[in-house]
């Protein structure tokens, strides 16, 4: 349990570092997060946009869970692969919620954030720690200390008890509650 406790506290330090950066960055240069805002709309919110939130809840379910998965089985790189995705995700975050505070206002970036993200952040944070868990583990088999296939299944079956419903619970949010609130606030 103080491995999991030592991996949620390594993975939650990243991504709040990495967003912060990302925040600063865009503060010192709003073109920065101006253009990775231009790329998520372009690349990411014209194929979701237009569906419906049924539609919507199944593409950002689809979407999220293939970056957890990435996450989680980016330990078997000795964890590099974790690192990048939460260092890069936090980054591209942090500017594109700059970006949006600078254009809307700290009530919008909440409103379209916390309903959602309340479910998304953790289940992000405790993919990229068992993915920092499986990482140490096969680095332990290679010592001989311990058996990776085993703790690795381990690993998973948290990954789907834990995981796997926040990230439901977070597409359906998304989908159906969000929108409405930032519609109420905004």
């Amino acid at each position: 349990m103080s491995e999991m406790r030592n991996a949620l506290g390594m993975t939650t330090f990243l991504f709040l570092v990495s967003l912060a950066i990302g925040v600063v960055a865009t503060i010192a240069n709003p073109e920065i997060g101006q253009q990775l805002l231009e790329f998520f709309k372009e690349a990411i919110l014209w194929d979701i946009m237009d569906s419906s939130p049924l539609d919507l809840a199944l593409k950002l379910f689809l979407n999220n869970i293939q970056a957890c998965i990435f996450m989680f089985l980016g330990g078997a790189s000795l964890g590099l692969v974790t690192f990048f995705i939460i260092a890069t995700n936090g980054l591209v975050i942090g500017s594109i919620i700059e970006a949006v505070r600078q254009e809307q206002s700290v009530v919008y970036v909440a409103a379209a954030i916390i309903p959602h993200g309340i479910f998304e952040i953790p289940a992000f944070i405790i993919s990229g720690a068992l993915g920092f868990l499986l990482a140490r583990a096969l680095w332990n088999e290679w010592t001989a200390s311990c058996d990776a296939g085993a703790y690795a299944a381990g690993l998973g079956k948290t990954f789907l008890k834990v995981v796997l419903p926040l990230i439901v619970i977070a597409a359906f949010t998304e989908a159906f509650i969000t929108p409405q609130i930032i519609h109420f606030l905004v």
